[in-house]
């Protein structure tokens, strides 16, 4: 039976709260009293929101991202405190994962047609992202985080969509929080974060979509208290070519789109920024090297993986019990 909050179902009211951002929409389910200014708190999340779009955005061209993209090599760019953080991060994670994340892969992006460049890909382009000298690697951004302020030190193009939007849904966390919300899930497109239970004591419960392309289906579902969840896939945005799937998200290694049996991974972390880079860099890992970097670095996960037998489960940490998640149920 759930606990019951002090803040009872009886005395609060739940309210979902949207908007469009980055092309889908967000969205914050809270369960208040009467007394919290919805309005107010509405206005507030799609400003943070937008904040995030407006500074990390490829299709913006005044984006402080677009800004740092389009300066010299070399040459200092002065820039919000909030995407210095999300660079710092992203570079982190890029060390962390031994380059499976990879934050400098923007040219690829575009010469496949995912990017703001261009919606098909362009052959000429991808040869010119294939070439050695445009792997940047490593090093090729420098921050100067007490400045505010980054440059590069080779020619790249920087792509924050593997990450901008796991930490957009922080920043509505932190603004529910600012209001006082002590029950809700905010989300946006594949990531969520729970700010506590909901009021009646239940966890939030997530659907956790299964991979197929055309289909809006349930896998299974997974219950968050004070916890986020972001998943990265190949089924949603995607390439047919022969028999293989291109996921958008690019490989920068191999230099070309992720190819491999991986239809999905899902990571639970404390921040949505942090689960949002994990599902992409062990989305372009792939099951074996994905699974033993996660069990390295000690995470919640779960794979879905295309084999002949079907779609398999792999999962660690919270999805690996009994060979199946204790968060996960059918």
């Amino acid at each position: 039976m759930p606990k019951m909050s002090s803040e009872t179902a009886v005395t609060c009211k739940r309210t979902t709260l949207h908007g469009p951002t980055m092309g889908t929409r967000w969205s914050a389910t809270v369960d208040t009293d009467n007394t919290m200014d919805l309005e107010a708190l509405r206005q507030d999340l799609a400003t943070a929101v937008e904040q995030v779009d407006e500074q990390m955005s490829p299709w913006k061209p005044d984006s402080d991202l677009m800004r740092l993209n389009r300066a010299p090599v070399g040459t200092w760019v002065d820039l919000s405190a909030d995407i210095v953080d999300v660079l710092d991060c992203a570079l982190e994670f890029q060390r962390l994962s031994a380059g499976a994340f990879d934050p400098c892969v923007g040219e690829l992006v575009d010469a496949w047609g995912f990017g703001a460049v261009r919606d098909t890909p362009d052959a000429d382009a991808i040869r010119a992202a294939r070439q050695p000298e445009a792997h940047a690697g490593p090093g090729s951004i420098e921050l100067e985080r007490p400045a505010g302020r980054a440059r590069k030190r080779r020619s790249l193009q920087l792509d924050l969509c593997g990450i901008a939007k796991g930490y957009a849904v922080d920043r509505m966390v932190t603004v529910l929080q600012q209001h006082g919300v002590r029950h809700a899930l905010a989300a946006l497109d594949g990531e969520l974060r729970a700010v506590g239970r909901q009021a009646s004591g239940a966890p939030w419960a997530v659907a956790l979509e299964r991979p197929e392309v055309g289909l809006r289906a349930v896998q299974g579902v997974i219950e968050l208290e004070d916890l986020a969840v972001a998943t990265s896939g190949d089924y949603r945005r995607c390439l047919q070519v022969g028999e293989a799937r291109l996921a958008h998200t690019m490989d920068a290694r191999r230099r070309a789109p992720v190819n491999n049996a991986v239809a999905s991974v899902t990571v639970l972390a404390r921040t949505c920024m942090h689960a949002d880079a994990w599902a992409t860099a062990l989305l372009v890992a792939g099951s074996d090297e994905g699974l033993a970097m996660a069990q390295r670095m000690g995470l919640d996960v779960l794979f879905l993986v295309r084999r002949a037998e079907g779609l398999v489960e792999l999962g660690l940490g919270r999805f690996g019990r009994f060979g199946r998640s204790a968060a996960l149920s059918k």
